[in-house]
């Protein structure tokens, strides 16, 4: 492996190996879009309107009246309030997402100078001898070299949910479809291996389908389109009626000034101030049901485009599904009996006092490599990490159940 010194040589020049993170938007600037942007836009016009009006009166008439000063604080102190509030419930949720991502760091062993060391997964750099066994995270693109019965699962990379062996020996030009590969933020479900590091942070294969992802630029939300639409319905026959009432005034003798009141109180008039709040008191509302059904609401807009949306593109594998499989039927005493796949197994339950049975427990139970993770007693048996493919931990699970203290 790499000494020390030369580890942190590439270290220096290679940056950490670590996905770089989307481009963010500034907090200033989410904290005006809020407070200016959209609808509220409308609000300051209206409050603005009110308060030239006012000065208008104040400078014509020694008592003027303190409706217009009234109305145009309280439209200022609606668009504020409102503002923060959406704000606030947008940084809070990025907070929590935020706080996911430091939530179990991830380590990696590595072989320098001869000797094992385990070291955060963010300092592995390329050269680096790495091992990996059943249950790791593989920590980079490596290269393996050795191998004992090495498997992954690529099923987060490429939706394969059967386990694919990784082996010393190149079976295909495309480094994607070799078997000498593993890459990047992969699972090794069982076996051990040990490779060379070929790429790391955003050069790895996951890494530059990361920066595809985030380069797509984002479209306005349906709720915002509609806002935009209804501002210029509203602004066109505000004015409109504003204009006309303006000229209607001056025509039937009205003092200048008395017909732009006219103009100030009629487009004011027209703005519904009261619209604001109640979008996002009802948006807030429903974030917050959502939130107690696990689903965390990062933008409250998107609620409405959630519920506008008549057709989901996603992949399958870690997103509609968590390549985690269940035991559903068992066949013994030449017939088919249904399993509990609830996760709280509060389905039915079958006969176990066959011999049959018996037998097919014990060889379910011996003839598995899946073990539970250490330090999960307090958690229920379908709701526990395995190490092990996919469908020997669903096997581990339902002997768990139906027979207890697997060995």
């Amino acid at each position: 492996g790499l000494t020390p010194e030369q580890a942190h040589e590439v270290l220096l020049r290679d940056g950490l190996n670590a996905l770089s993170p989307p481009k963010r938007t500034p907090e200033w600037v989410k904290f005006s879009k809020n407070l200016f942007g959209g609808f509220a836009l409308l609000l300051w016009i209206g409050a603005i309107l009110c308060f030239i009006a006012y000065s208008i009166q104040a400078s014509s008439f020694d008592e003027a009246p303190d409706d217009n000063l009234y109305l145009g604080i309280v439209l200022a102190t609606v668009v504020i309030v409102t503002g923060c509030f959406s704000y606030y419930q947008e940084a809070k949720s990025s907070k929590i997402m935020d706080s996911f991502k430091n939530m179990i760091p991830q380590y990696a062993t590595v072989i320098r100078n001869g000797q094992k060391y385990t070291i955060p997964a963010e300092e592995v750099v390329m050269g680096e001898v790495v091992e990996v066994k059943g249950g790791d995270r593989i920590p980079a693109d490596i290269r393996v070299i050795q191998a004992h019965g090495f498997k992954v699962d690529n099923s987060s990379l490429t939706g394969e949910s059967e386990p694919q062996s990784r082996s010393p020996e190149c079976t295909n030009d495309n480094p994607l479809e070799t078997k000498n590969v593993a890459f990047f933020s992969t699972n090794c479900v069982e076996g051990t291996g040990r490779g060379i590091v070929i790429c790391t942070g955003d050069r790895t294969v996951m890494g530059r389908i990361a920066n595809l992802a985030s380069g797509l630029e984002m479209g306005d939300t349906p709720i915002a389109k509609e806002i935009t639409h209804f501002i210029h319905i509203i602004t066109g026959v505000a004015v409109f009626l504003g204009v006309s009432f303006f000229i209607i005034a001056f025509a039937l003798g009205y003092h200048w000034l008395d017909a732009v009141i006219f103009l100030i109180g009629i487009i004011v008039a027209n703005v519904p101030e009261g619209l604001l709040a109640t979008v996002t008191v009802c948006l807030t509302l429903t974030a917050k049901r959502m939130a107690s059904k696990n689903c965390l609401v990062k933008n409250l807009e998107a609620v409405e485009t959630l519920g506008s949306t008549s057709t989901i593109c996603s992949d399958k594998t870690g997103t509609l599904t968590q390549n985690r499989m269940t035991v559903s039927h068992l066949w013994f005493d030449n017939q088919i009996v249904d399993a509990d796949t609830t996760e709280e197994q509060t389905g039915v339950s079958f006969d176990k006092s066959s011999l049959v049975w018996k037998a097919l427990s014990r060889v379910a139970c011996f003839c598995s490599r899946a073990e539970f993770l250490p330090g999960q007693d307090h958690i229920p048996v379908m709701k526990r990490e395995c190490t092990g493919d996919a469908s020997e931990s669903a096997i581990l699970k339902c002997m768990e159940l139906a027979v207890g203290n697997v060995p």
